[in-house]
């Protein structure tokens, strides 16, 4: 068989249960070489994602370095998301105390660092708001060719969810957000066309948690935690998010793609944040986002189960 060269990656998010379980699937499998971790303040504060950062680092056995990020977006003032994530940004099963400490690099310098010394292009994959990734391309324009492409959550084609409009990640920093998606950096885009497709649905809960080994039994309680807010708004599964941008990555067979030409809103009254897509060619503007429009559920579902498989033997 084959060999695949595993991909390089950089992870960065503000975890949050959906970043967290999408680091567990990330770490699972020998297919992505993760050369470093990075923080961005989102979901809750810098010092909370890094704390949380440090816990499920220590939980999935990952041992490379970990950065924290900028503490707040490039001109807005600060937001985060208690309602969704609890008051520690992961708020919910009890995890293990940090073996794993922040190095003395911020994540913009941590980056540029490890894209320079890799071989091989690297991949950055943010699940956060783009604050960190926006001021890497702005300091460092000289490393774009090194970068193969940004894997992102955030965004979407038809609407929002913090606002009519926007999704949350782009809210945070809409002028973070433009800058990356002007930048001629290949973007794939897990917006809410796919993220709120990707419903792992309580007896998927179930089949993780069986597999019994404490990555699986956590992960199990995580979806529980993200599934309370979600089910109180009429949703029949948790929405798992961030996962989706390392699925793609991982398995793009299970997905619809699209390139579209996405333009990021920052003046609008109603419509700040929005991830505005020219899905039907009507400007001149060559596409810059391949966007991800569906996704097949019950193999996203079983593709996590097997994730959680892995840690048996980690």
């Amino acid at each position: 068989m084959e060999n695949i060269k595993p991909i390089p990656v950089i992870l960065e998010g503000d975890p949050g249960h959906d970043d967290a379980i999408a680091w567990v699937l990330a770490n699972s499998t020998d297919r992505l070489k993760i050369l470093g971790v990075c923080t961005s303040a989102g979901n809750q504060t810098i010092e909370k994602t890094t704390y949380n950062a440090q816990r499920i680092l220590t939980l999935i056995g990952y041992k490379g370095p970990l950065a924290k990020g900028r503490t707040r977006p490039l001109i807005e003032e600060p937001m985060n998301a208690p309602s969704v994530h609890g008051e520690s940004g992961l708020d919910g099963p009890v995890l293990p105390e940090p073996e794993i400490e922040p190095v003395e690099e911020d994540s913009v310098v941590l980056m540029a660092r490890l894209i320079e010394e890799s071989e091989e292009p690297v991949t950055l994959v943010p699940t956060g708001p783009l604050t960190n990734i926006a001021a890497l391309l702005t300091e460092r324009p000289d490393l774009k060719p090194k970068i193969a492409r940004i894997s992102l959550m955030g965004g979407g084609l038809a609407s929002g969810n913090w606002t009519p409009a926007a999704e949350f990640n782009i809210l945070v920093d809409p002028e973070a957000a433009d800058v990356v998606f002007r930048s001629g950096v290949p973007i794939l885009m897990a917006g809410l066309d796919v993220t709120e497709k990707a419903l792992i649905f309580p007896e998927d809960f179930e089949r993780i948690r069986a597999v019994g080994n404490p990555v699986a039994k956590v992960v199990a309680e995580w979806l529980e935690f993200f599934y309370h807010f979600h089910r109180d708004i009429g949703y029949t599964g948790a929405p798992v998010h961030d996962p989706c941008a390392v699925a793609a990555l991982l398995h793009p067979e299970i997905m619809t793609m699209k390139d579209v030409h996405v333009d990021i809103e920052l003046t609008g009254k109603y419509c700040r944040g929005m991830t505005v897509a020219d899905m039907y060619g009507s400007t001149d503007k060559k596409p810059n986002v391949r966007a991800i429009l569906n996704i097949d559920r019950k193999a996203f579902a079983d593709l996590l189960v097997e994730a959680v498989k892995a840690y048996d033997e980690k």
